[in-house]
């Protein structure tokens, strides 16, 4: 169970909150708990698109596998500011071994506590000299999706708070959990400037061959097992070589391609979270690290 608080101040952006909400609703849905509050210093919060929003004013108990997000607001006129006991919370979270992150002009707000002074972040393309200025110390990074660093992963404006969700999905769950809540929600599942634009598992998605996606559906969950290219083909209802052309034709792939593209995004995930090179190739399914080595060399 993961608890995800959103910290609402005033004027906040309503997709700034509803897109990584959905996602994590989403997640819920597919069968990974995920329980969500909104909290605010006032039960009722005005957002910048003139609807109320209703929130709790109690924080609740968090655990170091909880997530603290501040969604972005409006940033013409009088900006808001998290109060002193929210700037504080989100340190102790943070201090604690929790996750906090923000959307577009939220970058600021985790800026204020401190949270960003010496660490990659990034947020609204037209914010972005507005916070280097403002927090010398902050390592502001222009023209990405998101940026996480040191447990604080900051977004870029608007819909980009939807791949910073996915992102932590993937965190979480693993990359095939973050590609059904894509599909689910009919997104792509985006990384930052760092990273592949788009993962494997939606990049060889956009066509409309049914066979293809069920197999494909079964490589997803499954990538890190041996998967011959028989039982691909029998579970399918299909010969080898009718599965192969059609796989290639739509994907542009074969599917043990395909398996191997998953294996080394995954690989390439978990060496960026200190990993060793031979365990990560292990973990996704590889006897060794020789061929992640040439996957690695390729790409």
């Amino acid at each position: 169970m993961h608890k995800v608080v959103f910290l609402l101040l005033p004027g906040l952006h309503l997709l700034d909150l509803a897109g990584p909400a959905q996602v994590f609703s989403t997640l819920a849905e597919l069968g990974r708990p995920v329980e969500l509050h909104h909290v605010a210093d006032l039960p009722e919060v005005p957002t910048a698109q003139g609807i109320g929003l209703r929130a709790e004013v109690e924080w609740p108990e968090l655990a170091p596998d909880d997530l603290v997000l501040v969604p972005g607001w409006r940033t013409r006129g009088s900006a808001p500011h998290a109060t002193p006991a929210q700037a504080e919370a989100l340190v102790a979270h943070h201090a604690a071994g929790g996750t906090v992150a923000s959307v577009c002009s939220g970058a600021f707000a985790l800026a204020r506590a401190g949270l960003l002074d010496g660490r990659r972040c990034t947020t609204h393309h037209s914010l972005q000299d507005d916070l280097a200025r403002r927090f010398p110390r902050a390592r502001v990074v222009p023209d990405v999706l998101y940026v996480s660093d040191g447990r604080v992963v900051t977004s870029a404006g608007i819909a980009s708070g939807i791949d910073l969700a996915l992102h932590l999905v993937t965190r979480w769950h693993g990359p095939a959990v973050a590609a059904s809540v894509a599909r689910e929600m009919v997104v792509y599942a985006r990384r930052n400037g760092d990273e592949p634009q788009v993962s494997a598992m939606l990049r060889h998605r956009s066509h409309p061959v049914d066979l293809v996606h069920r197999v494909q559906d079964t490589i997803d969950a499954r990538f890190s097992e041996p998967l011959p290219l028989g039982e691909l083909a029998a579970s399918a209802g299909v010969s080898e070589r009718t599965l192969t052309r059609a796989f290639t034709e739509a994907a542009g792939l074969t599917p043990l391609r395909y398996q191997q593209q998953l294996r080394w995004e995954r690989a390439e995930q978990l060496i960026g979270e200190g990993a060793t090179l031979e365990s990560a190739a292990r973990t996704v399914g590889f006897q060794d690290a020789r061929m992640l080595r040439r996957l690695r060399a390729r790409h």
